[in-house]
């Protein structure tokens, strides 16, 4: 298969001869349309909601009309061509979500884990099937919003919400390039997560519950709160650091891989006294490794955020504040030095340089 079709299979058009490449619409001009197609949905919502209240006094018949308005949706997507299109049937896919959860709700009378269950597996069914990137990415986030809210209530454990959350986006990220034809689906399925992931990040570091949650009731296991989490965001890493080092594999030597490791199991040691630490270290690496810039921001807000709500954290003294902050800064430092001695990138300093022709030879 040649570069050519590798790039069409990927959705990338590649001019030939000398024609000039297709102009994209301005960002501003996209903007309008879906603001319109948003603002069209909305009346045409309302009036089919004046005349379909009734709905809502029978869970089967709300039910029913939200899978039809998902699945008219789903056939409008198909063929949109246009952003007003695509965002008119976001909307109406909204509004059938609305009615399906507000039936499961109906049936489940009250018991709220089961709702957040269903709503879970109803979201990955629409992130993988739905055409449309936007829906895709707004399913995934929603996704991971469900599996935080099911996992909190359901057995007091969010951070296992996290962290499968963050496996999950490494492995989508790293994986990105082996399946060409989806490119841009595993982009926006892992956008998707991504910005879960901070929303949760985010409400957890202000002492907001995510949509008012409180973990009141004990649970048996409330004992693996925040191992679970941590556990799986070393996991995350440890299949990071394999794909770095499996990418240069000629250069790496063995006391280098042995400090990494040393690193990932001092990190896992710190972040349990400042929680959320290790997530961010991984979303940072990760957005370094596969060179999105996004990740990256959004790990060092992340990063900075836990750092900040370790320090006003009431349950620690100052000097164990200190100590914990010591040994963050000298294992930053020290991961920084071992980086530069011997991690080969050409062309930016000489010690690196001399280190990957040692290597190639």
């Amino acid at each position: 298969m040649t570069l050519r079709d590798r790039l069409a299979q990927a959705g990338i058009d590649v001019t030939q001869g000398e024609g000039s490449p297709a102009l994209e619409t301005p960002w501003f001009v996209r903007a309008l349309q879906a603001f319109s197609g948003w603002l069209a949905a909305l009346f045409l919502l309302g009036f089919l909601a004046m005349g379909a209240v009734f709905v809502l006094d029978n869970s089967a018949a709300a039910a029913t009309l939200g899978l039809v308005m998902i699945a008219g949706a789903f056939m409008a997507l198909q063929k949109a061509k246009g952003d007003f299109l695509e965002h008119l049937a976001l909307a109406a896919s909204l509004a059938g979500q609305l009615l399906v959860a507000w039936a499961i709700a109906s049936l489940l009378e009250g018991t709220t884990v089961g709702l957040w269950w269903s709503l879970l597996v109803l979201q990955v069914a629409l992130a993988l099937a739905m055409p449309s990137l936007t829906h895709r990415a707004f399913s995934a986030f929603a996704a991971g919003l469900a599996l935080y809210l099911a996992l909190a209530e359901g057995i007091a454990v969010p951070s296992m919400a996290v962290g499968l959350v963050l496996l999950a986006l490494v492995i989508l990220f790293l994986n990105e390039f082996r399946w060409l034809a989806r490119v841009r689906t595993v982009e926006a399925l892992g956008l998707g997560l991504l910005l879960g992931l901070v929303a949760i990040q985010i409400t957890a570091y202000l002492g907001q519950p995510l949509l008012g949650w409180r973990n009141d009731a004990g649970s048996g296991l409330a004992w693996l709160e925040p191992w679970a989490g941590n556990i799986l965001a070393v996991l995350a890493l440890l299949l990071l650091l394999r794909q770095l080092f499996k990418r240069h594999a000629q250069a790496m030597v063995p006391s280098v891989r042995m400090a990494a490791y040393g690193a990932v199991v001092l990190l896992l040691l710190l972040s349990l006294q400042a929680h959320g630490l290790i997530q961010s270290v991984v979303m940072v690496m990760l957005g370094f490794a596969i060179g999105h810039r996004l990740v990256v921001g959004s790990g060092v807000l992340l990063l900075l955020l836990s750092i900040a709500n370790y320090y006003y954290w009431l349950e620690a003294t100052l000097l164990s504040k200190a100590l914990t902050l010591f040994a963050l800064g000298g294992l930053l430092l020290a991961i920084r030095w071992v980086l530069r001695r011997w991690w080969p990138i050409e062309g930016k300093d000489d010690g690196r340089a001399d280190a990957g022709e040692g290597a190639s030879q």
